[in-house]
């Protein structure tokens, strides 16, 4: 995450802590409004979890049930 908090920070012109906060707030809005499993794929995936497995993993993971909500 501390990658994304420095180039949040650095494109938008905001302290670090402001970026923090603004990831953190997004990543809470995606996952409240996401079906539980990708909600929480995409707070591991933003977060750095290592639990939930490989960035590619957790792709896949998320384009699977997409495909499913969509029929495919």
């Amino acid at each position: 995450m501390e990658v994304l908090v420095k180039l949040v920070s650095e494109k938008a012109g905001i302290s670090e802590a402001q970026a923090k906060m603004a990831i953190q707030m997004v990543t809470s809005f995606l996952k409240d409004k996401m079906p539980a499993g990708i909600g929480n794929q995409v707070e591991s995936f933003i977060g750095g979890s290592s639990k939930a497995g490989s960035s590619n993993d957790m792709l896949g993971g998320i384009t699977d049930s997409l495909g499913g909500m969509f029929g495919k």
